[in-house]
Formats: C-alpha cells, sequence, structure tokens
C-alpha cells in the first residue's frame, strides 16, 4: 500500500504500472502462501499427534521446497520478463509497460527470500507462535517503509526505489525467521535433518499443489480481469490500484483468520477430534466475521481521508473510492465464508473439493461474466467488481453446503 501511495507521487503512469505487476507479485507470492500451507497443515497435524521429530522433518522439507520453488520462478520471471508482460498486457501504454519491466525484474529478486519467510511463518503459526512472526513482519515493513521514502523521494528512484526497499526488506526479514527457527527449545525447529525425504514432501505438496493450483488460478484470475480493465485506460487501472489497497487493508484480520484456523483445526485433526474441530472453526468463522466486518467499515468511513494520500487526479480517485465500496460492503457478508470456511476442509485434508469450485466458479462468473459486464455491456472497472461479487455468492454456497454435510471429516487417515 505504501509503495503504491509513494508511487503515485511519480504519477498514473508509474502507479499503473507498479499495480500490474503487483497482481502477478501476488500470484506468484500465493504459490509460495499455497506451499507453505502445505507444510503448516502437515506440521500441526503432526504436532496434534505429538510427534515433534516428525514436525522437525517436514519443517527441513518444507524449507527445501519453498527455496527451490522460488528460485526457479524467479528465473524464468526475469529472463521472459517482457514476454509475460506483454502477452499479459497488450495495448498498455509504453510508459506504463516500461515501469512495469523495471518493478517486476526486481521484484522477482526478492521471491526466494519471500518464499523462504513465508514457511518460516507458517512454522511458528504451527506450533501457535505468531509472535515471532509478526516481530518480523514489523521489521519488515518499517524498513519498506523508509526505503520508499529514502529511494523515491531521495533518491528518485521511482518504481525502482519502491522494489529495492521490498527487495531489502524481504531479504533481512528471511534471515531473521531462519535464524529464530534454529532454537533447541522451540516444538518445531529448522537444521535438524538432512537430505530429501520424499515422502515428506508428498505430504506437504498433497495438501499444497491443490491449493496451489487453486490459488493460482484465483490470481490468474485477477490479473485476467486486470487485463480487461486496462482496456478501459490508465485511469481505470490507477482506480483499481487503489482499490485493491484499500480492500486488502478491509479484509486483514479475515485473512490472518484464514492462517489461524489452519493451525486450530489442523491441530484438532491431528488429535482425531472432528468434534473439536467442527466446533473451533464455527467458533473462529463467528469471531471473523465480527472483526472482519468492523475493520471492512473502517475503511469505508476513513476514505474521504485515504484517498487523499494518492497523487492521482479527482476521476481516478473517485473511481477507486466506487470500486472500494462495492468491495468492503460486500466482504462484510461475503467475504469469510468464501476465504476463510475452504481452510478449515484443508486443514482436514480435503483439498480437492475448494480447488475445484474456486477454479470452475472463477472461470465461469469473475473471468467470463466480467467480460460480459465490463465490456459488453459498457460498466468498465465497476461491472468486473460486480462480476467479482457474484462469484463469491456462488463459492459460499457449495462451500456451506460442503461443511454442514460433514463429509470434509472423512479425508484424513493418520500419518
Amino acid at each position: 500500500m505504501v509503495d503504491t501511495m509513494m508511487v503515485s507521487s511519480a504519477g498514473e503512469a508509474a502507479t499503473s504500472g507498479v499495480s500490474l505487476v503487483d497482481i502477478i507479485n501476488v500470484l506468484i507470492i500465493n504459490i509460495f502462501a499455497a506451499v507453505a500451507t502445505g507444510g503448516a497443515v502437515v506440521t500441526s497435524q503432526f504436532l496434534g499427534q505429538k510427534r515433534k521429530d516428525k514436525a522437525c522433518q517436514s519443517a527441513d522439507q518444507l524449507i527445501l521446497v519453498t527455496g527451490v520453488v522460488a528460485l526457479v520462478i524467479m528465473a524464468l520471471s526475469i529472463l521472459l520478463r517482457w514476454q509475460i508482460l506483454n502477452l499479459i498486457y497488450k495495448g498498455v501504454t509504453e510508459e506504463v509497460m516500461k515501469n512495469a519491466v523495471i518493478y517486476l525484474t526486481i521484484s522477482a529478486s526478492s521471491y526466494p527470500f519471500l518464499a523462504v519467510y513465508n514457511s518460516c511463518a507458517a512454522l511458528f503459526r504451527s506450533m501457535g507462535n505468531s509472535k515471532i512472526s509478526m516481530q518480523a513482519s514489523i521489521i519488515m515493513n518499517v524498513i519498506n517503509v523508509i526505503g520508499d521514502a529514502l529511494f523515491i523521494f531521495g533518491f528518485h528512484w521511482s518504481v525502482a526505489g519502491a522494489a529495492g526497499a521490498s527487495l531489502i526488506s524481504r531479504m533481512i526479514a528471511c534471515f531473521i525467521l531462519m535464524w529464530r527457527l534454529r532454537d533447541p527449545k522451540l516444538d518445531i525447529r529448522i537444521g535438524t535433518t538432512k537430505g530429501v525425504n520424499m515422502r515428506m514432501i508428498k505430504q506437504i505438496l498433497h495438501i499444497g499443489i491443490p491449493n496451489g493450483i487453486e490459488n493460482s488460478i484465483f490470481q490468474l484470475g485477477r490479473v485476467l480481469t486486470v487485463s480487461i480493465i486496462a482496456m478501459f485506460g490508465t485511469t481505470q487501472i490507477a482506480a483499481n490500484a487503489i482499490a485493491n489497497n484499500l480492500d486488502s487493508m478491509g479484509v486483514l484480520p479475515g485473512t490472518a483468520m484464514c492462517l489461524a484456523i489452519i493451525t486450530v483445526v489442523g491441530r484438532c485433526v491431528g488429535a482425531g477430534d472432528f468434534e473439536q474441530a467442527e466446533y473451533y472453526a464455527k467458533k473462529m468463522m463467528k469471531l471473523t466475521y465480527i472483526i472482519n466486518g468492523i475493520c471492512c467499515l473502517v475503511v469505508i468511513l476513513t476514505m474521504p481521508v485515504t484517498l487523499r494520500l494518492y497523487g492521482v487526479s479527482g476521476e481516478t480517485r473517485h473511481l477507486g473510492a466506487v470500486l472500494a465500496l462495492i468491495h468492503n460492503g460486500c466482504a462484510i457478508f461475503l467475504w469469510p465464508a468464501g476465504f476463510c470456511l475452504p481452510n478449515v476442509m484443508r486443514a482436514a485434508n480435503d483439498v480437492k473439493f475448494p480447488m475445484c469450485v474456486s477454479i470452475a466458479s472463477m472461470f465461469i462468473f469473475r473471468i467470463g461474466l466480467s467480460y460480459v459486464t465490463g465490456v459488453a455491456w459498457g460498466m468498465g472497472g465497476i461491472g468486473v467488481w460486480i462480476a467479482m461479487i457474484i462469484d463469491w455468492i456462488v463459492r459460499i454456497t457449495f462451500f456451506a453446503i460442503r461443511f454442514f454435510s460433514g463429509k470434509w471429516k472423512t479425508f484424513y487417515h493418520g500419518e
């Protein structure tokens, strides 16, 4: 959010370039998060079984897998950066594309550090110790903000400054968490095993791959919908970027609870106590609705102030406000069930159902309907965001039926 705000001082072309790449970055980050989620589920289940030795083994394998995957993605992203951006965002102005290429090149260099950081943070959450990852996150973001101010306003590096600050902050956060995970007092620590344990990796990927496919397709859908919005010009691209910033702030509590659900339900499932798993799932969903709703309302009520922080035109600011209002207003009632509830199923190894529902709903409603409402009906970005809300409603319907049927409880069979 700070990146976008500060870069906006360099103009709408810079803001648009960063926003286009950030959509791709979120796609990549979700691949890392999916593998980390697979590791978190496996380690949580081992801790539920009181198998700390196995939990430590899974931690080492998780770091290994995420590191290798991230290095491959980094290399491909840098080597094929022009081809990737031209394929997805064909038709954007030359200035926007130039900024996007610079931002993607530097951002991709941070992928390995961000991937390992995410995995380490997931391991701390599996132990019920999110305080350490929170502290590392605070340090990372403080460094990022200071770096943004120095590089963008001091050195006038524009998008390169924003990406460079993110790279440095992610490196530091990664090294902090890896160092903390070597503490022998922890239930889970890294460096206790050597070599590759294919059986353990398969357990992690059994959860991580379907989740990764689901998250990747979901984010790919966002990329494709942004490519539709890009057809409407720089103003709508920049407005979409602003709205995405504000939206992410609104659902922060929900995102946090998504991660917490994995740990709590995974522990219960590992212990074979599905009655407790269902009890805590319902309790945490209620909490998510309350805190997520409050946060969305705060974002809506403070928009007259926060929108002034963006150095864009009045038209862009107004459209960004409309899009943010659509998202956060509907998120109060829909977001937790659409995005937190499927994590209950994943924690119990029921991973294919949420993946299939999400992919089908994404292509039919978020992408297909976006073209109808945005392009055919001439509603522009507003039509695209309305299609997104319909996608949420469809997802929720299937997830709610699955949860209350209890079928998600039949997929875990122990180690």
